[in-house]
């Protein structure tokens, strides 16, 4: 089978496995497991924590002892035991614990896939940066259609949602053993545990500038996975209403949701144009009004008439809030830290970002959706609207105090 193509049902599996379960499982906790808002918070917090710690130890590992397949495929392996277990718990206590177990080991295997892939096609000598992008794309793809294939089953309030995610993890680490091993790279230095923690990168807040920027990526990316936590679940109270229970945006709200993974995919094409012409600090400031917008829409939306346009037209605009957040962040991290300490810093900026941030943004939701909750209601509107407004102060604050000036030149190397 041709290299590309069977990497490209690795990246698919990879976010097909994820997609099964991350948008539809706040709304199982909440309706089928009756789960507090905060509860559910707490769980999505476990992303978090796992994020802070676990793809740089796993980079360790993969480095010195263990070949990347074989850890990609034993993660895999011992994930679709957990999910398996994640699907017969019905207590918060015990789900929570499984829940965190499932994600120490999920979220290093996004760097690990990025890992293989690289080093397969670079010892088939493909150009790396030509050939990659439309293969991770499948990615997407399959978080999108695993999205599609739960909704139209009727899993969402159903640990089934678990139970199909396991199945297709248990197939992608069988799948990812019959892959050209790549081996342990020897070379004369291995990276450390505090280079692959971002630890060597703690050096770039002694200035201001990249102090600011990484305090405010951290603020930014408390709201990263709101919607994704919360989106289902609210589309779905809508059913309480008997005027919207038919709906297409109540009986099928994991397809409406999906449409933000499209735009995503959508987005990411634009980003060269936008960083040339307006430069990193004016694209982070698109990407923070446009999370501005993707919750005040939610917050004006409904399932029928012009309320369907607003929800639409939230799903189109993540895909700049998101990706013009984390793939210019990222770049600008490249750009602006020395060569000895990139690998640390971007390590650094994922922390920031999808550690503290996704752990400030997921435990805080769930105590904002408490407290507007009375009697199993919630007062979506006036949730959305905080999280607008949290996102709204962010953004004012960065334009304020983070003083960047625009040299179109710099960016070169990345247009080419």
């Amino acid at each position: 089978m041709n290299l590309k193509l069977r990497l490209i049902i690795m990246n698919f599996l990879q976010f097909f496995v994820w997609g099964a379960w991350l948008l539809s499982f706040g709304k199982y906790m909440g309706v089928t497991l009756h789960f507090s808002g905060g509860q559910i918070g707490s769980i999505f917090m476990t992303l978090g924590i796992a994020s802070l710690f676990m793809p740089g130890l796993m980079g360790v590992i993969a480095d010195r002892w263990l070949s990347p397949n074989k850890l990609y495929a034993l993660v895999h392996i011992l994930g679709a035991f957990l999910l398996f277990l994640a699907a017969r718990q019905t207590e918060y206590n015990s789900l929570y614990w499984v829940m965190l177990f499932y994600l120490l080991l999920y979220m290093p295997t996004i760097a690990l896939d990025n890992t293989i892939s690289y080093c397969l096609l670079e010892r088939n000598k493909y150009d790396i940066v030509k050939v990659f992008p439309p293969i991770r794309v499948w990615g997407t793809v399959g978080f999108i259609l695993a999205v599609w294939v739960i909704d139209l089953l009727g899993w969402g309030l159903s640990n089934k949602q678990l139970y199909f995610s396991a199945a297709f993890s248990l197939i992608l680490g069988v799948y990812s053993l019959s892959l050209p091993n790549c081996g342990i790279v020897k070379t004369a230095t291995k990276k450390t545990l505090s280079q692959a923690l971002g630890v060597d990168a703690l050096v770039l807040f002694k200035n201001k500038k990249m102090a600011i920027f990484f305090i405010f990526s951290m603020l930014l990316g408390a709201a990263l996975q709101i919607t994704n936590m919360w989106g289902e679940a609210f589309l779905h109270d809508f059913g309480k209403i008997a005027q919207f229970k038919e709906a297409f945006a109540v009986t099928h709200n994991g397809i409406l949701m999906s449409i933000s993974q499209i735009s995503e995919t959508l987005f990411i094409l634009t980003i060269p144009f936008f960083l040339k012409k307006y430069g990193i600090k004016k694209v982070m400031l698109m990407s923070m009004f446009a999370w501005v917008l993707r919750f005040g829409l939610f917050g004006i939306g409904s399932p029928v008439g012009l309320g369907l346009f607003f929800l639409i037209l939230s799903m189109i605009i993540y895909g700049m809030a998101f990706d013009f957040f984390n793939i210019s962040g990222s770049l600008f991290v490249e750009m602006e830290a020395e060569p000895k300490i990139r690998a640390s810093a971007q390590g650094l900026f994922m922390i920031m970002t999808n550690g503290f941030g996704a752990m400030i943004g997921a435990y805080g939701s769930g105590v904002i959706i408490d407290s507007y909750t009375t009697n199993g209601i919630s007062n979506w509107q006036n949730i959305w609207f905080i999280f607008a407004a949290y996102a709204l102060v962010v953004a004012v604050a960065f334009a304020l105090l983070f003083k960047y000036k625009h040299n179109p030149e710099s960016l070169k190397e990345f247009n080419h």
